[in-house]
């Protein structure tokens, strides 16, 4: 089966691999500006929840704080539900029901306490409810970050010395070229106190160029129904190699073999938000930006979008429920001190011009002939990407053949004002499961994992920096390519220092380090 987030938003091929709301949710916040107010409405999805249909929730409070979330929990469990997960430092509950009417209820049952409720998926829940549910993490729970090698002393080693030794199919990596990763290396090759969370499919835990990077101790299996699992496998990879891919462009070991990634002697830690038929649910996505933010990482990947909708209408109650939690989720985890990176899609729209597409293929969790082909306002975003404070990543590729020169690749999302930066993505060769080996994938999923690189090679040297700065100085510093470096296909728009291809250019790994 081709997994959906990752075929349109992530890889291009994957190898191994609404509105039915009651009344009563009419005039709950829809978060819609002055500005979407006056555009059409979006595409009405309608989401049945039928009496005895498992069904997952998103509970948001209105006021972010344990007190609330506590209130929200329990008007959860009057309206029939079963809390599965709770976040009480975003109020975010993620709750279970069989009981057709639970969104009303819900709202009926918590009064003001409730700033949103909506369906996060449009199918009966797969998985079914963890067992444990009910408890939540982050009350209390440590953000110490384990896992960092430790020298003789007991303290953490922060070597970031370059090793002399070239891998072999190093000379194979044109992108670690063109983005200057190779100069960069001469300088370091990252700080073993610096963690990047890889939000997706897992991390093959014993590919030989992989293996000494993981950081298992922090790793978690997020789709549990969204509640964190903890288990000693539960992060590996199972149906899809597309997270061991973007893992060895990030932190390849320099080890003698195979490939060298762009950061290859940071940490990584296995954030497992792709379930086995290849969805990332709201709930996923929560739990691996809150966990990232717990443990204090310092980047995170995220070659993704959100399931079941390309993109999430704010003036759509069960849509904005999901693309609050997740906004909160990417906000608190900011404030943690996490940078994220993410792609920006591969449908080859315009994120600024919502009204120069439609979206025909959601929801994704439907066969086609549920799916609807959606007009779509400037309340729609493609979440993570679009959201405030995420690094978007536009593709790249090879052109002409052979050198380091570069243009869009053609499946690249792309939007004058949504494009930070842009990076290669078109037949990258990285770390691949099957027989610990190597291969190539394109996509911006490709194209994100080298600027979560880059952050870390970065914050390697400027272990002082918060993420606004790291943001800053990655758009400052990447190389200016001007829209006539672009040929054929949709015209590119904006100066040579802020495009709709390119954002503000190509990311510089040297000048990172420098």
């Amino acid at each position: 089966m081709r997994h959906p987030s990752l075929t349109r938003r992530g890889a291009i091929a994957v190898a191994s691999l609404a509105l039915a709301s009651t009344a009563a949710l009419g005039g709950l916040a829809t978060a819609a500006t002055a500005a979407t107010q006056a555009e059409p409405a979006s595409t009405p999805v309608t989401i049945n929840t039928p009496d005895g249909q498992l069904m997952s929730y998103i509970v948001n409070a209105r006021i972010a704080n344990p007190g609330q979330t506590r209130l929200v929990e329990k008007a959860v469990t009057e309206a029939g539900g079963v809390v599965v997960q709770s976040w009480p430092q975003i109020g975010v509950v993620i709750a279970h029901s069989k009981v057709s009417t639970f969104r009303a209820d819900v709202v009926a049952k918590g009064g003001n306490t409730v700033e949103s409720v909506g369906a996060s998926r449009t199918v009966e829940v797969s998985e079914g409810t963890p067992e444990g549910a009910g408890a939540a993490w982050g009350r209390g729970a440590s953000g110490y970050k384990q896992g960092a090698k430790k020298d003789a002393n007991g303290d953490v080693e922060s070597d970031t010395t370059p090793a002399a030794t070239t891998d072999p199919r190093e000379s194979e990596q044109w992108d670690l070229q063109m983005i200057k990763a190779d100069q960069a290396h001469k300088i370091t090759d990252g700080s073993r106190n610096v963690l990047v969370g890889v939000l997706d499919s897992g991390i093959d835990p014993d590919h030989p160029d992989l293996a000494a990077n993981i950081d298992v101790a922090d790793s978690v299996n997020c789709t549990d129904a969204g509640r964190p699992d903890l288990s000693a496998t539960g992060w590996y990879p199972t149906t899809s190699d597309h997270g061991t891919h973007v893992a060895g462009t990030i932190a390849a070991a320099r080890n003698g073999v195979g490939i060298v990634g762009v950061a290859p002697n940071v940490r990584m830690a296995a954030v497992k938000v792709v379930n086995d038929a290849g969805y990332i649910y709201p709930e996923y996505a929560v739990c691996g930006f809150v966990w990232a933010g717990l443990k204090h990482m310092d980047v995170t990947n995220n070659s993704y979008y959100v399931d079941p909708f390309e993109f999430y209408c704010d003036d759509q109650p069960d849509q904005h429920a999901a693309k609050e939690a997740v906004r909160r989720a990417v906000e608190w985890s900011t404030k943690q001190g996490v940078v994220h990176a993410a792609a920006a899609g591969n449908s080859a729209h315009d994120l600024a011009d919502k009204s120069s597409f439609k979206d025909t293929t959601s929801p994704d969790d439907q066969p086609k002939a549920g799916q609807v082909s959606r007009t779509l306002n400037s309340g729609c975003e493609d979440i993570p990407t679009e959201l405030d404070g995420v690094v978007t990543v536009s593709s790249l590729e090879r052109y002409p053949a052979g050198t380091l020169q570069s243009r869009l690749s053609s499946f690249s999302n792309r939007g004058l004002g949504k494009i930070d930066v842009a990076a290669p993505g078109s037949r990258i060769l990285s770390t691949i499961v099957t027989n610990n080996g190597y291969g190539t994938k394109s996509g911006t999923s490709m194209a994100s994992p080298h600027v979560a690189g880059v952050l870390a090679l970065m914050k390697s040297v400027h272990p002082t920096w918060t993420p606004a700065q790291m943001i800053e100085k990655l758009r400052q510093q990447a190389d200016d390519q001007a829209c006539s470096a672009a040929t054929g296909g949709p015209a590119c728009v904006g100066p040579v220092e802020d495009n709709s291809f390119f954002g503000e250019g190509v990311v510089d790994a040297l000048d990172a380090v420098s």
